[in-house]
């Protein structure tokens, strides 16, 4: 059994984490500061938190430098930062100065919390960054080729989300050098699955699910072309590589999470809809944005170095999305 640390753990990622580590035998510990994450989200089948709430859950804002987060992190042998500002890309682009700020001040606050405990209390340090960090030129064009861990630089992030996430990843190298703690960054492509955010602030295929489920009283439509795509990864598949990151991760630098098929937001929504069963004709909005317009994985080293491949399949993990939102929604 290890004392782990997880920031951002109830959120999708992180609360989904937090019941393998349990039922595996770890002691958790979770800060979060509930700006999308939901408490409700540790609960396990019979209702009740896989962790003492009392006890090992901070509702702490990482942007603010605290003592008490310094006596967490030291009480702790591993620690999992998941904390991050992210929402979807209308939020993203427009927010970009304040999410800039937040989400590095969340980063450095955090590690130099781990600096300070230094590797005679903390074993291990995971920092999870995101496939927004590669540059634009190798995510314009829908010609796709995988990207690889190499490319990172020279870096030209499109969005302040993406340079945000970067600087995390150079300041968790530096910690790795000065301390001596073994450190991991996972780079995750485009993670979906329950529990997630289905509102105003939600990501793609969420959004599109809602639509699909209120339909007809709220419109299917589809931001951009719906030519763009992603490297979509369900929840579960990013969690069994962060509990292969745990076991023999270390000291391997940036390892992708994703998996090498591009799949357009065309396709995601023609398959809402036949998941959905009703006669839905999905609007293209040219008008809104639609980010980077393709990338994908070559996620080689993961395999390497983790034993690590996708599972989960597009059909069954939008399928399992759709009745999670749909139970929500009470339709």
């Amino acid at each position: 059994m290890s004392k782990i640390l997880v920031t951002g753990g109830c959120g999708m990622i992180g609360s989904n984490l937090v019941k393998r580590l349990v039922a595996e035998g770890h002691d958790v510990t979770v800060i979060d500061n509930l700006w999308r994450g939901k408490l409700e989200y540790l609960d396990g089948p019979d209702g009740k938190p896989v962790i003492d709430t009392a006890s090992r859950f901070h509702c702490i804002d990482l942007s603010k430098e605290s003592p008490e987060v310094d006596a967490i992190v030291s009480a702790n042998e591993y620690v999992i930062h998941l904390a991050d500002i992210v929402a979807g890309i209308d939020y993203v682009f427009g927010n970009q100065g304040d999410l800039f700020r937040q989400n590095n001040l969340i980063n450095t606050n955090l590690f130099h919390s781990v600096r300070k405990a230094g590797k005679e209390r903390i074993k291990g340090l995971i920092y999870v960054g995101t496939a927004c960090s590669y540059p634009l030129t190798r995510q314009n064009s829908l010609d796709v080729v995988p990207l690889r861990e190499d490319e990172l630089f020279p870096a030209l992030p499109e969005s302040a989300y993406g340079w945000s996430k970067l600087v995390g990843q150079l300041e968790i190298g530096y910690i790795e050098k000065e301390t001596g703690i073994p450190c991991c960054t996972l780079q995750f492509h485009n993670v979906y699955g329950s529990p997630c955010d289905f509102g105003a602030r939600s990501q793609v295929i969420p959004a599109l699910i809602r639509k699909a489920i209120n339909y007809p009283e709220e419109e299917f439509n589809v931001w951009g072309s719906g030519k763009q795509g992603r490297a979509f990864i369900h929840v579960d598949d990013v969690v069994s590589a962060l509990m292969l990151a745990l076991e023999k991760g270390w000291g391997h630098g940036w390892i992708q999470v994703g998996p090498s098929v591009c799949i357009s937001i065309a396709e995601i929504a023609e398959t809402v809809v036949r998941i959905s069963g009703k006669d839905i004709t999905p609007f293209y909005d040219t008008s809104k944005p639609e980010g980077d317009k393709a990338r994908s994985a070559d996620y080689s080293k993961a395999r390497e170095i983790l034993g690590w491949e996708p599972k989960v399949s597009l059909e069954d993990g939008l399928r399992q999305q759709y009745e999670w939102i749909r139970q929500r929604l009470g339709k």
